[in-house]
């Protein structure tokens, strides 16, 4: 592991990739602190300028990478300073963030939440680096079946942790699912759901999928809320932009628990920062909340969810690079981008392109550092993004879109693709579903196709192969039971609560 890490720094450590963790650190940090936009549109706006720029695969991951980290630093900013959560993983930041900002703190409040997000960024880094080429190594000995029934344990977790209502996550994914069945299929040579239009033979691309349903939803969102005051008041005064070193002592313990926290989850497919997040304040505020001051301005409030939601996102890493399985929404998204280049997530990423996921490990620690130097020193210079009108912002993604689909494709029907695709991704949106789990259906489609034609090809059409190994058979248990127990616990427990 020791020689995977310097290698991997090799490659991170050129010129290029260091100025490209630095880039991505940078615009994914601006990206993050606009409420609405978050890491997902920051990628799906940026991918395609990487892909037709040139950039090698592992110069293009690093890249999309630092911006999927800065965004969860971002994404502080106008939690703390507007009560507006940046994306779903910073929700629960605003529960004791924006009360420290009205306290007249909110420059110590930004300190604080660019340290805790080191804290839990650097475990979770360390986590990857320990356990990812050990993970990897037992992966190899998935087959077919394996693989399989790991895409229904995703499933299965994605459905009970990831949003509100459970059915509507299913739903999305099955819609994706749907969407990534578009084309010609590979085995056969059968059409299907091309409606005779030869564009759509060689199916929906990730590209056009990803900019129409996060960047140009969005817009249609943006549009549709143009009069809307989305903040509770001004932007407050920052005063000292920096956090003593008695602060950070004081939370030093809700950061470790939370780093840990949320690198687990992160580690679990389709839960992510929003899942650590919610988790670890509840049980920091277990823990500490003696005197009942979380939700008031208690900085271990602010400093929990922090640190749980950027160890989550590198966490997130680690089912994507050793299995092919995206453990969030974002990393479905780098997941796409890998197969643009051609790359194959899974266990024999990591032999046979080394370049790759050592670089991205050992970017992800040079990008860490870059994001505390910026977010330090440049807090009060970050948080003046938050006054950009919409006048200026909606017009800006929506020419970065088109132009990063024209530029690959071009072609008007592309653009005429992607249109639909966003006006579908808003009306889920205005149904209350949930587009990430779309995403990942998508992705994990066409995966789950792929490896049930070949486990049934190698048993002869014999069902018995799906469950017939060990491995196997527990992903099938364990899959079984995230569906069940959710819905037979509450039943057990009244049941129970009855005869009381």
């Amino acid at each position: 592991m020791f020689d995977f890490l310097i290698q991997g720094f090799g490659v991170a450590l050129s010129p290029l990739n260091l100025g490209l963790a630095f880039l991505g650190a940078l615009l994914g940090t601006l990206f993050g602190a606009l409420p609405g936009i978050g890491p997902i549109n920051g990628i799906a706006i940026l991918m395609p300028l990487a892909y037709t720029l040139g950039l090698p695969a592992e110069s293009a991951l690093i890249l999309l990478a630092g911006i999927y980290t800065g965004a969860e630093y971002g994404g502080r900013m106008s939690s703390i300073l507007l009560n507006v959560p940046g994306d779903a993983g910073a929700v629960m930041t605003t529960l004791d963030g924006h009360p420290l900002a009205k306290q007249g703190l909110a420059g110590p409040a930004l300190g604080l939440s660019a340290v805790s997000s080191f804290v839990g960024a650097t475990i979770a880094i360390l986590g990857l680096t320990l356990f990812a080429p050990l993970l990897a190594e037992v992966a190899v000995m998935f087959g077919p079946a394996e693989f399989f029934a790991l895409m229904v344990f995703a499933f299965a977790s994605m459905s009970v942790m990831m949003g509100k209502d459970p059915t509507k996550t299913a739903i999305g994914a099955v819609l994706g699912v749907l969407i990534g069945t578009v084309g010609v299929d590979s085995g056969t040579g059968v059409l299907r759901y091309t409606f005779g239009m030869p564009e759509l033979y060689d199916g929906i691309d990730f590209v056009v999928m990803i900019i129409g349903l996060f960047a140009i939803s969005e817009i249609l969102l943006m549009l549709e809320h143009a009069n809307r005051k989305d903040s509770d008041g001004d932007i407050p005064p920052l005063g000292r932009v920096f956090v003593t070193l008695k602060e950070v002592l004081f939370c030093k313990g809700a950061m470790l628990r939370s780093g840990l926290i949320g690198f687990i989850i992160g580690v679990l497919p389709g839960t992510g920062a929003s899942v650590a997040g919610a988790v670890s304040y509840t049980t920091e505020k277990r823990l500490s909340d003696k005197e009942g001051t979380f939700g008031n301005g208690d900085m271990r409030g602010l400093a929990a969810p922090e640190s749980a939601n950027n160890a989550a996102a590198a966490g997130s890493f680690v089912p994507m690079l050793t299995l092919g399985i995206p453990g969030s929404g974002t990393t479905a998204v780098l997941l796409g981008a890998l197969m643009l280049y051609n790359i194959t997530p899974g266990p024999m990423m990591f032999s046979e392109r080394p370049e790759v996921a050592g670089g991205l490990i050992a970017s992800l620690y040079i990008g860490n550092l870059v994001l505390l130097a910026l977010n330090l020193p440049l807090a009060g210079v970050f948080a003046r993004v938050l006054t950009i009108p919409r006048w200026v912002l909606v017009p800006g993604i929506a020419i970065l879109a088109f132009v990063g689909v024209y530029q690959l494709h071009s072609d008007l029907t592309a653009i005429y693709l992607m249109l639909i695709i966003g006006v579908f991704g808003y009306l889920l949106r205005k149904l209350g579903f949930s587009l990430a789990p779309v995403i990942l259906g998508y992705v994990l489609g066409g995966l789950m196709e792929q490896n049930l034609r070949r486990a049934l090809s190698i048993s002869g059409g014999d069902l018995e192969i799906l469950w017939r190994s060990g491995i196997s058979l527990g992903l099938w248990i364990s899959a079984a039971a995230l569906l069940i127990l959710p819905w037979l616990l509450p039943k057990l427990l009244k049941a129970r609560l009855g005869r009381a």
